[in-house]
């Protein structure tokens, strides 16, 4: 099927329409906000607490949309189902994932919380320091979280310069407007911005999905005709399995170190410590499982782009010129915006969750500066910018999990840290330099793909570059905390607890 026809301007009309009343009304949060909230936020709070944590109030359900809205993104609606156009089974590596980490949430998040909430802490970079009382140990977790950050919001800007582009524009346009939209909605809303318009996202992301996999399917003949033809397409695997031989180990492992950071992130993180109570954090684990169902479906896009004989040299274009091939132009522009909504969203959060790390963290005292804020989220989205335009991946998908491989790296002091255990701060440093560093080289080795191939006693196989860090990582900590152990001949004194016990 030739996909080089333009949408009429019946598609471009309606996506400026809904995503330009989507910045608008996020853009305007301060101003109508008031009208639908019973209170004003405490009087307490600072304005930066509430430009960047939005006071710390958020309830159940606004958590849920800012959380959910935050964690499901672009990386969802483009880079899933291009990965599954291109690889099919692998793909979907992403369901497994986002099953295992809700257990992580229900049991991690809500004392995480607890400790923020009673030592006013508003990242993790924060918590590290009231744990172990070292400054360069913060400083390493803050810069993971800054660094991490950038080529995820490079996939969301990515997310809506691939819509804008396959609405007829071209060049560096595109880009620029995806930028300087972000830019201009963080800037003005903060927080609040990103959480009380999170439900206009999900209804549209809802009304595209839910179009796209009844009404598809029945234009390709049915779900049998679809995948049927799909196969027909995706590299064979041997004996008739979804994934190929040397597939398994990476599905497995990209699942499992996909978990472990996705909820280490800035982004994610701040929308954990804006909820108003512990309980919030375990009612929201729950139930955004429910998230995952829409993701599988999701995720099926990039098999009926085969079946609609979507053909593109860009596997981001997949999507969108599914919808195309299939809807009405009209129908197309709205799930367009979908999509563009479904990045600057949790764009949004990221900008603030790094913004709040280099305010309270790499430049400390001056976290109650909103101006000093935006500069620091403005600044982030340069850095952004520079990712998508540098940092040549082959897939999508490929800048989030570069992403993971370093917030990894902040597993054992953040995560670790609430255990038992007396790691030394020294010990932890060591590990998180050693494990960035083999980290970064991999990935750089490796031409920025996720997994590295490893070869043990006549074992071979590809593991997730993320997991094999992070194990570099904890191997190098625990090391230097037993020769620290035997050289001193006692156990490392006990470190200041910052917890609290209140709920």
């Amino acid at each position: 099927m030739n996909t080089s026809t333009l949408p009429d301007n019946a598609a471009i009309a309606v996506f400026v329409l809904c995503f330009l009343a989507t910045i608008v009304l996020g853009s305007t949060v301060r101003l109508w906000r008031p009208l639908l909230m019973r209170r004003k936020a405490a009087a307490h709070h600072t304005e930066g607490e509430e430009w960047g944590l939005g006071g710390r109030e958020f309830g159940a359900w606004v958590t849920w949309f800012l959380v959910g809205g935050d964690f499901y993104t672009a990386y969802t609606v483009i880079a899933v189902p291009a990965l599954v156009y291109s690889t099919g089974g692998f793909g979907f590596f992403a369901l497994p994932y986002t099953i295992i980490v809700y257990p992580f949430i229900f049991a991690v998040m809500p004392r995480l919380w607890t400790i923020a909430r009673d030592g006013g802490h508003a990242t993790a970079a924060d918590i590290v320091r009231a744990r172990f009382g070292s400054r360069t140990l913060e400083m390493a977790v803050a810069l993971s979280g800054l660094i991490a950050v950038l080529p995820y919001i490079a996939l969301q800007l990515i997310g809506i310069r691939t819509v804008i582009e396959a609405l007829g524009f071209t060049g560096m346009l595109p880009l620029l407007i995806a930028f300087f939209s972000l830019a201009g909605y963080t800037w003005l809303g903060g927080l609040h911005a990103p959480a009380l318009t999170a439900f206009i996202k999900d209804v549209m992301i809802y009304i595209a999905v839910l179009a796209a996999v009844i009404i598809v399917p029945i234009h390709l003949g049915g779900y049998g005709a679809m995948f049927h033809t799909a196969a027909q397409h995706l590299p064979d695997a041997p004996g008739g399995h979804i994934l190929g031989q040397g597939q398994i180990v990476p599905y497995a492992t990209l699942a499992l170190s996909s978990a472990f950071a996705a909820f280490l992130y800035p982004h994610t993180l701040t929308g954990i410590l804006a909820a108003k109570s512990a309980d919030t954090i375990r009612q929201n684990a729950v139930f955004l499982p429910i998230y995952t169902i829409v993701l599988g479906l999701i995720a099926l896009l990039g098999l009926m782009a085969h079946a609609a004989g979507i053909v593109t040299t860009s596997s981001s274009q997949v999507v969108p010129q599914l919808f195309l091939a299939i809807f009405p132009s009209w129908f197309a522009g709205f799930c367009f915006a979908a999509i563009a909504v479904g990045a600057l969203v949790p764009a949004s959060v990221m900008a603030i969750g790094a913004a709040n790390l280099i305010m309270h963290n790499i430049l400390p005292h001056r976290a109650d500066s909103v101006t000093g804020s935006r500069i620091a989220g403005f600044a982030v989205k340069v850095g952004a910018l520079g990712c998508v335009v540098f940092l040549n991946a082959k897939f999508a998908i490929d800048l989030q999990l570069l992403g993971g491989v370093i917030i990894l790296q902040t597993f054992p002091a953040l995560i670790m840290g609430l255990l038992p255990l007396r790691l030394p701060a020294r010990a932890l440093i060591t590990g998180w330099v050693i494990g960035s560093v083999s980290g970064l080289a991999l990935c750089w080795m490796d031409g920025l793909k996720p997994v590295h191939p490893i070869a043990f006693a006549g074992f071979s196989a590809s593991v997730s570059t993320g997991l094999l860090a992070l194990g570099i990582n904890m191997t190098a900590t625990f090391a230097l905390a037993a020769a620290m152990r035997l050289a001193t001949g006692a156990s490392p004194a006990p470190l200041p607890r910052q917890e609290g016990a209140r709920r």
